[in-house]
């Protein structure tokens, strides 16, 4: 067997007009042994389907807010900056690569919102003026990236929590969006003090992981590296 291809969903910029990429999810993916390829932004459903079938797997990353139109709700005024391309095109790879061929993926924050709207749940689109949970956590950290900011909960028999091999791990965090209803089609693998699902998985494919949190931030630590390894190897 070869190196596995990984697709990486493309950071777009609205500004600049312009795809990018942070090198955080490329080196996660190859210091597990994957060989990362960040992905055109389209919605050519041939194109589409030619990557599907070219990678191992997909990893959705993070960025701008996942349209509310794709879980039902009309936008609010306090949601933030919205990326239909990446929406159309997301929902095309999650089709067909996931949901059709099975191919693993593995979901970083609006990748897990993504898997959850995609899947029928539906998410907070401004978490501070929408949640309030049995106790205070700061989910958008102003310290730096690499540090962690609150703790998580792993569930007792998921399959991330016996990867791991621990009770709880420490997590950084970034985001005003979050799970509100989780999809039937997924459960939990990690819950915060609040109350939040801050990680979940599809348990009718062999891999379909999402985390709230920002793994490609923080390398060094363990849980990070055991997330990436874990991807790579199921693809």
């Amino acid at each position: 067997m070869g190196i596995p291809v990984i697709g990486v969903a493309p950071l777009w910029d609205d500004s600049r007009g312009s795809l990018w990429m942070l090198p955080g999810y490329m080196a996660g993916i190859m210091n597990a042994g994957g060989l990362p390829v960040v992905l055109p932004l389209t919605s050519d459903e041939v194109v589409v389907r030619q990557i599907c079938l070219e990678v191992d797997g997909l990893l959705f990353t993070g960025g701008q807010d996942v349209s509310p139109g794709l879980y039902g709700e009309e936008t609010n005024a306090l949601c933030g900056p919205l990326c239909g391309a990446r929406d159309e095109m997301e929902a095309l790879l999650f089709a067909e690569a996931v949901i059709n061929m099975g191919k693993p993926a593995f979901g970083i924050c609006r990748g897990l919102q993504f898997f959850n709207a995609a899947l029928g749940g539906t998410l907070y689109q401004d978490l501070p003026s929408q949640f309030s949970g049995a106790e205070p956590i700061r989910h958008k950290q102003e310290q730096p990236m690499g540090e962690p900011s609150h703790s998580v909960t792993l569930e007792a028999g998921s399959p991330l929590g016996k990867f791991i091999g621990s009770v709880s791990i420490e997590v950084n965090s970034s985001h005003h969006q979050a799970i509100h209803k989780l999809s039937p089609e997924l459960a939990p693998m990690a819950i915060a003090a609040d109350g939040l699902v801050e990680a979940a998985y599809m348990p009718k494919k062999r891999f379909l992981w999402g985390v709230q949190w920002h793994p490609e931030c923080s390398l060094q630590d363990e849980s990070s590296q055991k997330l990436f390894a874990a991807f790579v190897s199921a693809c």
